[in-house]
């Protein structure tokens, strides 16, 4: 769920995008079908076309350059990049269009066998999700473009994943770029998961057609994500194994994947860095989805916030613009006077003890940028409703570890929609591996990543839990970097309180993501 910024390092691939060939696939025959899956112009556009060389020179051209090589190797293949334009179903079944990209390795010219071998020929696909964008204009295929907001990402993937043998099928999703969609049906882990179907048929008919026409899939199929997408990587993977499809190994990242228990916590007072942004993302697609979660946006927004907000994201401007036009709270998701009067002695004893909350004490900053007195986004009564509610129909996992498990039966309708959008409710039978941080301040890892340890526990299924930050079990120098690049982040920021700051903003857009990433590729590796 994460507002897209990736990693300090990954603007240096600005040189080489920027001057990169390009070349329209001639003779494309456009689909009249609009069938979910359906590649509307088959071969795709091809966008760019980078080779191994050329992109291993530039990268070593600067610091950043380096240190994006240090960790993602250097690249063995070139990248065609297409963009891929398919048939898809939004959250409410409207059939919609929207776009991707596909990456595909190549070998130069002359290339050693080995070379060749690893970029063409018979490929594994990597489909990946990619993480929460405010930005309409999010497009992973936009790669020649270091203003879009999906570069950054496109660029991360292609470094590690495409430029290693890798083929790579990555939607912007329904709602985005140029889809028909005019909202995002985000966190909805059916239209989700459809969609990364969608998509990756789509591309798999394109193979074959393109300009690298001898590069195939090979049948290895793998899933990853991150943040938004870790949840979307985990919906797929429980998705194509319902149908039957062959998934190699999955690897989410980051995730919100006990919807529920995340957003019990969050109405108790624990308010994540980007709850502001995440909130009417959520509301509106459970009501496009639902028809229930609300008569009017101001059952649950407050003044000057409700007006407007069900289509207010994704938007055209970045996010930043929104908080500066007071069209969204930066962080004052609840008001820092409780609720009182409720009419429920419990309720009422309750919340001045968590608006905000002191405990954790070395959480409380955080949870407290959640809070103001004016110019906060959800209101008092619907807070309350909420979380009477949650204290009717507890979570198993939030506020106290019961079951672990999803609430029973609960009765709010927004509850209603995170359950049902909720991942404690399957069982992989292929290799899964779940990486984040620990002291992730968007997306919570002890309610997501250990809830979805602990709720997997007792199965026999090959669980891998990877926490780049430390925890009980050290990867040596996958978390020594970690370390060093918070180091970098917090000396740059003048160290102490300010480099503390400046860390927590970073941590889950800039440092985990790349991090997790070279783990997933190790874990991919192995199959």
């Amino acid at each position: 769920m994460r507002l897209n910024k990736i990693l300090l390092c990954v603007v240096c691939v600005t040189p080489f995008l920027g001057g990169c060939g390009g070349g329209g696939s001639s003779g494309a025959t456009v689909a009249t079908s609009t069938v979910h899956g359906t590649l509307i112009e088959n071969p795709p556009l091809r966008v760019a076309s980078l080779n191994a060389a050329d992109l291993t020179a530039q990268l070593n051209a600067s610091v950043s350059g380096q240190q994006l090589l240090a960790l993602s190797g250097a690249p063995t293949c070139g990248i065609d990049y297409h963009y891929l334009q398919y048939w898809t179903v939004g959250g409410a079944g409207e059939t919609v269009t929207a776009t991707g990209v596909l990456m595909v390795p190549t070998a130069a010219p002359g290339a050693s066998a080995a070379i060749v071998a690893q970029c063409s020929g018979p490929r594994p696909i990597v489909v990946y999700a990619h993480g929460t964008a405010s930005q309409k204009t999010f497009n992973m295929a936009a790669v020649g473009d270091s203003t879009n907001p999906g570069y950054s990402e496109s660029a991360l993937m292609g470094a590690m994943f495409a430029a290693q043998g890798y083929i790579v099928v990555a939607p912007n999703y329904a709602g985005y770029d140029t889809s028909s969609l005019p909202y995002h049906p985000y966190l909805n882990a059916v239209q989700q998961s459809g969609e990364m179907v969608d998509a990756l048929t789509a591309a798999r008919s394109a193979l074959g057609h393109i300009f690298a026409a001898g590069t195939t899939d090979n049948g290895k199929l793998f899933l990853t994500g991150y943040s938004q997408g870790g949840h979307v990587a985990m919906a797929t993977h429980r998705a194509m194994q319902a149908a039957g499809m062959t998934v190699t190994a999955s690897a989410p990242m980051s995730g919100p994947y006990a919807l529920g228990a995340f957003a019990d916590a969050i109405f108790f007072g624990d308010v994540d860095l980007g709850a502001t942004v995440f909130s009417p993302f959520l509301t509106t697609s459970y009501q496009k989805a639902y028809g229930n979660i609300y008569s009017a946006t101001s059952d649950i927004y407050a003044p000057p916030y409700a007006a407007g907000i069900e289509t207010l994201l994704p938007n055209v401007l970045p996010v930043a613009t929104l908080f500066q036009q007071n069209q969204l709270p930066q962080t004052a998701m609840f008001n820092s006077i409780a609720p009182n009067g409720t009419g429920n002695a419990t309720l009422d004893a309750l919340f001045p003890t968590i608006t905000p909350p002191t405990t954790p004490a070395a959480q409380a900053p955080l949870f407290a940028l959640g809070f103001a007195p004016t110019n906060y986004l959800v209101n008092n009564s619907y807070r309350a409703a909420f979380v009477a509610d949650a204290l009717l129909h507890p979570d198993g996992a939030v506020p106290t570890v019961t079951t672990g498990l999803p609430a029973v039966a609960p009765a709010n309708t927004l509850r209603q929609a995170f359950k049902t959008n909720d991942l404690r409710n399957w069982q992989p039978v292929a290799p899964v591996m779940l990486c984040g941080g620990h002291g992730d301040p968007t997306v919570f890892y002890n309610v997501n990543t250990l809830v979805m340890q602990a709720y997997w526990a007792h199965l026999p299924i090959p669980l891998q839990v990877i926490d780049v930050d430390g925890g009980a079990a050290p990867v040596g120098a996958l978390q020594q970097g970690f370390a060093q690049a918070e180091g970098v982040i917090s000396a740059a920021a003048g160290g102490g309180v300010a480099g503390q700051n400046a860390v927590l903003q970073a941590y889950h857009a800039q440092l985990v993501p790349p991090f997790c990433s070279l783990a997933v590729r190790g874990f991919f590796a192995q199959f």
